[in-house]
């Protein structure tokens, strides 16, 4: 687009269907590099990308000249399409319907950055469900409870 010039940096959040620990370990780095390749194949920046075994984060930087919702359908299509051609778990792998997708000032990036690549240790005092519901309340998101992710409770 001639003339248009943005900052529009977007952290985007979803769950593997069912809540199950199906990325491991050993195919996490893989997988980032394939989530990266869809982003930058859109056109858009990829600033952070973050598996853990049942969700993913991921901060971009993101044009006008695509919409959200269709950049995570490319990325969840393509990237449960590449798991599941390389057979990764036994059956078919899919990720849940809906993501989060919050929205970040420039002086923000870093710290996001830092978050989303510290996942491991967050996650070792927060549950995915207590870190998405305060997403939801900082970013001050009404939402019906019913239309979340399915939750596995620990």
């Amino acid at each position: 687009m001639a003339n248009t010039y943005t900052q529009i940096y977007i952290q985007i959040v979803f769950a593997v269907q069912g809540r199950q620990n199906l990325i491991s370990k050993e195919n996490r780095e893989e997988l980032h590099k394939f989530i990266t390749g869809i982003v930058s194949n859109r056109n858009q920046k990829l600033l952070a990308v973050f598996a853990m075994p049942d969700h993913v984060h991921i901060l971009i930087s993101i044009s006008p000249s695509i919409s959200i919702s269709d950049l995570v359908r490319d990325i969840k299509a393509g990237s449960s399409k590449f798991i599941n051609e390389k057979r990764w778990i036994n059956g078919k792998f899919n990720w849940q319907e809906g993501y989060g997708a919050f929205s970040y000032s420039k002086s923000s990036v870093n710290p996001v950055v830092k978050y989303i690549l510290n996942q491991e240790e967050h996650h070792k005092k927060k549950t995915f469900k207590e870190e998405y519901l305060n997403f939801m309340e900082k970013f001050e998101i009404e939402y019906d409870s019913k239309y979340l992710f399915e939750w596995i409770e620990n």
